[in-house]
């Protein structure tokens, strides 16, 4: 007798339905153009906000596009388990909690109420773990002291500075371009103290105004790309099956997070898969909160709804950069619309939900799971509505 098919236990979607089972075997996702055999558990981590500004659509497209591989990976069978961080100390942070006379995880813990408003508003499933680097700092002077043991670390005035240069040269880069990439980042390659360019700072002393802990270093503070080593480790274990961030995170963060746990716990790749997602501009420009050219996630819940917002970033590939205009939320509304319209329908075929989640193995095609959902309705459509959350 022929054993009987390996299925997953579907998705729960955000109304509690749960999608059809799939069967695992031909479950062929694909992340990034290559082949991601699923495994359980499917660790995924997200690189998460520094909580000094309210959130704007670049950085909401992120965490949505995070959820949407959540629910892949849970669809294709596998047990999810999501870790996104908040950067809770952070130069920048300090510096914005200063302004406004309040201390900074006070005041970091007032950002983070917002965010996870919209992020509610938006349908997005919380995260299994949420750590904050605040409460990481003994993993991160572990982190020190084990690249200190492995001789991929040094010391220098009360700094533990990582050499970097292996992650430069695994980024693909060109050095200038990495160098730029790193002086806009804050990593600071001119720095006098450092043996090369590229070394990075894992713990760093702190000045009077800045949060310090007591280290065998000395009094002082995490370098931001080993709050998030640290982090990812801490919750994860030393290796996880997909990372993902904005684009922009790919060199320096990714790659010096990436390079840190590796060298540290000697387990490569730290990711069997990258998810960088493409930024979002607004007037020819990157939406950054630094430059103040941005579009905040709450004012566009004013005008429109959620499962609009999600479908307005989803509807075309994840890694694609695209350029915010009010006028696309008309569209992302219509084909909502036609996909709840399309969902009401009687019937379809097997084989069609099937095209559904084929759409959706394929590098997350949102895009061409929409169009066969709205094509075939029925089943298929109501599928893809819970699958991404929309209903």
């Amino acid at each position: 007798m022929a054993p009987s098919p390996v299925t997953s236990p579907g998705i729960v979607g955000v109304a509690g339905r749960v999608a059809e089972p799939v069967d695992v075997r031909s479950a062929d996702l694909r992340l990034g153009g290559r082949p991601l055999p699923v495994v359980s558990p499917a660790r995924v981590y997200v690189c998460g906000i520094t909580p000094y500004d309210v959130t704007h659509l670049g950085h909401a497209a992120t965490f949505v596009w995070a959820d949407v591989l959540g629910a892949v990976l849970r669809l294709a069978g596998a047990d999810v388990v999501t870790s996104r961080n908040v950067t809770d100390v952070d130069d920048v942070l300090t510096r914005a909690a200063d302004a406004r006379g309040r201390h900074y995880d006070e005041f970091a813990l007032s950002q983070e109420f917002a965010f996870e408003q919209d992020m509610r508003a938006l349908g997005i499933r919380p995260p299994t773990h949420a750590p904050r680097a605040r409460h990481h700092i003994g993993h991160v002077q572990q982190l020190a002291a084990a690249l200190l043991r492995a001789g991929r670390a040094y010391e220098r005035e009360g700094h533990v500075f990582f050499r970097g240069a292996e992650a430069v040269a695994a980024s693909g880069l060109a050095s200038d371009r990495a160098r730029e990439l790193a002086a806009e980042f804050g990593d600071g390659p001119d720095d006098a103290l450092r043996e090369d360019p590229f070394d990075v700072p894992v713990w760093r002393p702190s000045g009077e105004r800045d949060p310090a802990w007591p280290s065998p270093w000395g009094w002082g503070r995490p370098g931001w790309h080993a709050e998030c080593a640290a982090m990812a480790t801490a919750t994860l274990g030393h290796g996880v099956d997909v990372l993902v961030g904005g684009a922009d995170l790919a060199f320096p963060h990714h790659a010096h997070q990436a390079a840190m746990a590796e060298a540290a716990s000697g387990v490569a790749p730290f990711a069997r898969s990258r998810v960088h997602v493409g930024a979002v501009s607004q007037d020819g420009a990157k939406m950054a909160k630094s430059t103040g050219n941005l579009t905040l996630v709450a004012d566009l819940l004013r005008v429109t709804s959620g499962p609009a917002l999600r479908v307005l970033v989803l509807d075309r590939p994840w890694s694609q950069p695209w350029e915010y205009r009010p006028e696309l939320l008309e569209g992302a509304s219509a084909r909502l619309d036609a996909l709840f319209s399309a969902a009401g329908r009687s019937g379809s075929t097997p084989a069609a939900s099937r095209a559904v989640a084929d759409r959706l193995f394929d590098d997350l095609d949102v895009s061409g799971a929409l169009d066969v959902a709205i094509s075939d309705g029925g089943d298929a459509a109501r599928r893809l509505v819970r699958v991404l959350a929309l209903g």
